[in-house]
């Protein structure tokens, strides 16, 4: 049995119809963990669905509902388009942020639909987010685990300020007066983050991120799928 990843975030595709496959129905065991030191997720959404249809797409625009949620973890976009299509759902299964270095599981009936995809804010970012991609629900029981990357829906440029984030009571050692690191967007597609880049100086600099706490390298999650 092949266990492979496809990996990416990409605005579902409201034109498209999520039909049943012809596995059985798939009871699932989901863990995901938050592998980063100073990066929150915003509340989670697990979406089943069929093979004509994707959270997000690498490369392309991103959607008003992928916007929503990469700028401001804002999921009910993309909840209810996943579900007017038919699919499944899971929202928020941590009951808020999931913090750095913290784990939740949670457990998923995704009927007969034979694709599994994940998305979350990654906070603080411009408009970062954590991605899962259309990946192939295995029809073996057993234990998955899939790396999940950091994606950029590029809809805002990367300036690392306090100001263009949203920056809730639990985003810690954020500075002030940093004059930006991005000037101009450099790519307006859903793509792969370059990461945050921080520096040191809290009350000045380019960044309002401390580059000790803030910085990131792929990949941002592990999640474990338990086939039962």
């Amino acid at each position: 049995m092949t266990k492979s990843t496809k990996q990416g975030l990409c605005a579902l595709s409201l034109l498209g119809c999520l039909v049943s496959g012809n596995i059985a129905a798939a009871e699932l065991e989901i863990t995901v963990t938050n592998a980063t030191k100073g990066i929150y997720f915003t509340p989670l959404l697990i979406a089943a669905h069929d093979g004509s249809n994707t959270l997000f797409e690498t490369g392309t625009a991103a959607s008003a509902e992928l916007q929503a949620m990469a700028e401001g973890g804002d999921i009910s976009g993309l909840s209810s388009a996943v579900s007017n299509a038919g699919g499944s759902v899971v929202e928020n299964p941590a009951t808020g942020p999931l913090a750095p270095a913290s784990t939740t599981t949670f457990d998923f009936d995704t009927g007969s639909h034979e694709y599994l995809s994940l998305t979350a804010m990654l906070l603080p970012t411009n408009d970062g987010f954590v991605g899962l991609n259309s990946w192939k629900i295995p029809t073996e029981a057993g234990t998955y685990s899939i790396k999940l990357n950091g994606y950029d829906a590029g809809t805002e440029i990367n300036d690392e300020l306090a100001t263009s984030i949203p920056n809730p009571p639990f985003i810690t050692n954020l500075g002030a007066n940093g004059t930006g690191v991005e000037q101009t967007a450099s790519n307006a597609t859903v793509h792969i983050h370059p990461g945050n880049l921080g520096d040191a100086d809290a009350t000045a600099g380019a960044s309002d991120f401390d580059f000790a706490v803030h910085r990131w390298l792929n990949p941002v999650a592990v999640m474990t799928v338990v086939v039962k």
